[in-house]
């Protein structure tokens, strides 16, 4: 068991540097790309593309303070994008109700791909 503790803590170090290296590369390609003014580019082998998304971040107590049935609050719990949109899907909760509960971000994601 020895072993697998020392190996185990090993490969966590190693993921913890290589998220730290994964995170510095992404920023320098982003700052490249936005240098350039490009969202798209081939560099040899390498294609790599940037695509901005929407995405809402909610405020647990602005929320909490639109959502007057404390069952509703149950159901969610915590502020979860993909439960929220569920609800409202449903009719459960509509979306005026939580409008001012949430800020919306712009967040751009990275994606490289090998020709």
């Amino acid at each position: 068991m020895n072993r697998q503790v020392s190996r185990y803590f090993q490969l966590k170090t190693k993921q913890k540097e290589m998220e730290q290296e994964l995170a510095e590369l992404r920023k320098e390609i982003l700052t490249y790309c936005e240098e350039q003014g490009i969202s798209e580019i081939t560099l040899g082998s390498y294609h790599v593309k940037l695509v901005k998304q929407i995405r809402k971040e909610y405020d647990d107590t602005k929320l909490f303070e639109s959502l007057q049935d404390l069952q509703l609050w149950r159901l969610l719990s915590k502020p979860d994008l993909t439960r929220i949109t569920s609800l409202i899907k449903l009719n459960v909760i509509n979306e005026e109700q939580i409008k001012d509960t949430y800020e919306i971000k712009q967040v751009t994601l990275l994606q490289i791909d090998k020709k």
